[in-house]
């Protein structure tokens, strides 16, 4: 292990599950190398997940999106300077595997560690690291996170380790819940229609558990769905609007997740609160399964490296199914 590692950049840009499940390695990080400093850069949207974290120094924030929509040069020559200026870190470590990512862990500094070219989807990312850990692409997310900066830092993140790992995100807010049911949150957006669960069937799942379910949405197309559940069940109640600070805050109040492969069920297993994702076009990879964090995959085959957004299988997961893993997951109280 590199004793002189003292200013660490983590390059991780998004997404919200994605950033989610690759912050776990900041508490073996800082076990192992309790003197350093914890640099992250992300997309602008998801700073307020990280910002105030204690075991991160500063979080430092682009915008490619705004950058590719726009196609500002002047834009551009300022997210180059910004970054160029961030340095100097003893190590770079690039956690996303991109293109993008990988120019972004480039300008800030010459010792950039990545994943070599038959790791990841984009293997011309690779040209720009100086070392690289090879782990295969279709390993489970959270292994390869773990591997690539243990990798990078001279030391081991275990299974063991990662499964007695302490929540990974501060509580920050109080939520006053039921204290007479079981407090569960149905989280029912996700990035692509194909990712969605039908909310007929989520009816189906909150009359089935007669518990507290709160209903989590994002935009006001979710909302409308919420609404939509909550009118039909009496076991259903909106949850309320959520800025991610609060997200967090509020799943870990909760006996039990469930959810589309989404960053809310995600967030569950982050601060190890039970959970169940429901899988469509994408495979348990996506998720960390423990004793408390289940998957349930639609019965289609994943190329996990061409993803089929038209994959609605989801809906062919039988909701008694989900019910029957919610109750056991609520008795054992886990």
């Amino acid at each position: 292990m590199n004793e002189n590692i003292k200013k660490i950049a983590i390059v991780r840009l998004s997404a919200l599950g994605d950033i989610v499940n690759s912050a776990i390695v900041l508490q073996f990080v800082k076990e192992k190398h309790p003197q350093s400093e914890i640099d992250w850069i992300t997309e602008e949207v998801f700073a307020p997940l990280l910002e105030n974290h204690p075991l991160i120094n500063r979080v430092h924030t682009v915008n490619l999106k705004k950058l590719k929509r726009e196609r500002s040069f002047k834009l551009l020559k300022e997210t180059i300077k910004k970054l160029r200026s961030l340095g100097p870190y003893d190590i770079v470590i690039d956690m996303q595997g991109l293109i993008k990512s990988a120019v972004v862990a480039r300008l800030l500094g010459a010792n950039v560690h990545g994943f070599d070219k038959n790791s990841t989807r984009e293997s011309l990312a690779s040209l720009f690291y100086e070392t690289s850990s090879s782990v295969p692409y279709e390993t489970p997310v959270v292994k390869r996170n773990c591997f690539v900066v243990g990798d990078a830092l001279g030391f081991v993140i275990t299974d063991e380790m990662v499964l007695n790992k302490e929540p990974i995100f501060p509580v920050r807010e109080n939520f006053e819940l039921r204290s007479d049911k079981k407090n569960i949150a149905i989280a029912i957006g996700a990035s692509w229609d194909s990712k969605i669960y039908p909310k007929e069937l989520i009816v189906e799942i909150c009359e089935e558990l007669r518990e507290q379910c709160y209903i989590i949405w994002g935009g006001e197309d979710e909302r409308a769905s919420a609404e939509w559940i909550c009118e039909r069940s009496e076991h259903a109640s909106l949850a309320p609007k959520l800025e991610l600070p609060e997200l967090v805050s509020f799943i870990s109040f909760m006996d039990l997740l469930i959810g589309n492969d989404t960053g809310p069920t995600h967030i569950a297993w982050a601060q190890n609160i039970p959970s169940i994702t429901l899988l469509g076009p994408t495979t348990t990879r996506m998720i960390c399964e423990t004793p408390k964090n289940i998957g349930i995959k639609s019965p289609s085959k994943v190329n996990i490296l061409k993803i089929d957004k038209n994959d609605f299988s989801i809906k062919n997961i039988h909701f008694e199914r989900i019910v029957k893993i919610a109750k056991e997951l609520l008795s054992h109280g886990l």
